[in-house]
């Protein structure tokens, strides 16, 4: 198939490297020193293990016009970049090209072809003037969840940290051929990707974690196993995640993993920084409104009081602002004394 991935960071690098390895023909929308360094040396996977793989036979462009139309198309940036990739988007589309939008998050689509009493309701905190949900025809779009951890360590080189899972569903709960082809492509690439009758649960259970974990690690600076072997944190993780499963209950949301199982999972994780702690200490735009924000507007759509979550939400929205209006980011440095002691 023809594949192309907007964005070659964590995620885009990752999925990109291992279809290409796998013998998909792969395309990287991308720009800036990720676009030098893919055309000059291809992409470089460094596995959980410490082997290095790279993907050579893969294209790398700027212009969504000279990439052309492809079967798939696999826009993996932050949920708050998606709008600004909807002009040139459709130089890459032909007329059954599928789109498989890897964001985190409550999605701009999850109530297209929902079926529900909220059928065609505009996720206002990642679609704020609806605009994604127009210029996206929703019969193209397959849901996907990102399990994966990754990084990237340098331009044109991901660092894969752990897990391979990529659940897929058709957003009417069919199963069809065509996200059985993308299903079975995945598989070749090393990746689980289970064809689900119901991404929109798959999506709450990453989300679970996702809008506690991330905004605690933003404003604490703390790990995933800081956060949960830390009695305080690990309960205001637990009281976030159960206003959170009552948000999804009332969406008809079944949780197939019991909330201790789901925390324990993050732990074992170990000390891994969260995207939005990396966020904040690159001083780049942390992803909130999709993972937490979202849950808020769903949590007054189903007239859910959300206290822990509002107030943490309240927090990492103003440590944003602050980043933004001094345009800095936020790191911890070992301590001058520190430095000496072991300098002694």
């Amino acid at each position: 198939m023809k594949i192309a991935i907007i964005g070659a960071g964590a995620i885009g690098g990752l999925v990109g490297a291992k279809l290409a390895m796998a013998g998909e023909d792969v395309t990287f929308i991308v720009r800036g020193r990720n676009l030098e360094a893919i055309r000059e040396r291809g992409i470089k996977l460094v596995t959980a293990d410490g082997q290095e793989q790279v993907a050579l036979h893969v294209r790398a462009t700027d212009d969504y016009a000279a990439a052309g139309p492809q079967d798939v198309v696999i826009p993996a940036m932050k949920a708050h970049q998606l709008e600004g990739v909807l002009e040139p988007l459709p130089h890459l589309l032909g007329p059954d090209t599928v789109i498989v939008p890897m964001q985190n998050g409550i999605p701009y689509w999850y109530f297209q072809r929902h079926g529900g009493p909220h059928e065609g309701t505009c996720v206002r905190s990642v679609d704020l003037h609806g605009r994604i949900a127009a210029g996206i025809d929703p019969a193209r779009v397959i849901g996907c969840v990102v399990y994966p951890a990754s990084q990237l360590a340098a331009p044109g080189v991901v660092r894969h940290i752990e897990g391979d899972r990529f659940p897929l569903g058709e957003l009417d709960g069919r199963t069809t051929a065509r996200v059985q082809r993308i299903a079975d492509a995945f598989a070749s690439a090393g990746f689980k990707a289970p064809v689900l009758e119901d991404i929109r649960s798959e999506i709450w259970l990453k989300l679970w974690g996702n809008l506690s974990f991330n905004p605690i690690s933003g404003l604490t600076h703390s790990t995933l196993a800081d956060i949960c072997q830390f009695p305080l944190t690990r309960e205001l993780a637990a009281a976030m995640m159960r206003e959170a499963q009552a948000v999804a209950h009332k969406l008809n949301i079944t949780f197939r993993v019991p909330l201790e199982k789901r925390i324990a999972g993050a732990e074992k994780v170990g000390h891994h920084k969260t995207s939005m702690l990396q966020d904040v200490e690159a001083g780049r735009e942390p992803e909130i409104d999709a993972l937490v924000g979202s849950v808020v507007e769903l949590a007054q759509l189903t007239q859910t009081p959300t206290p822990h979550i509002d107030s943490v939400y309240a927090l990492v929205k103003l440590l944003a602002r602050t980043m933004q209006d001094q345009r800095g980011h936020v790191r911890l440095h070992e301590s001058a004394e520190r430095v000496a002691a072991h300098a002694a």
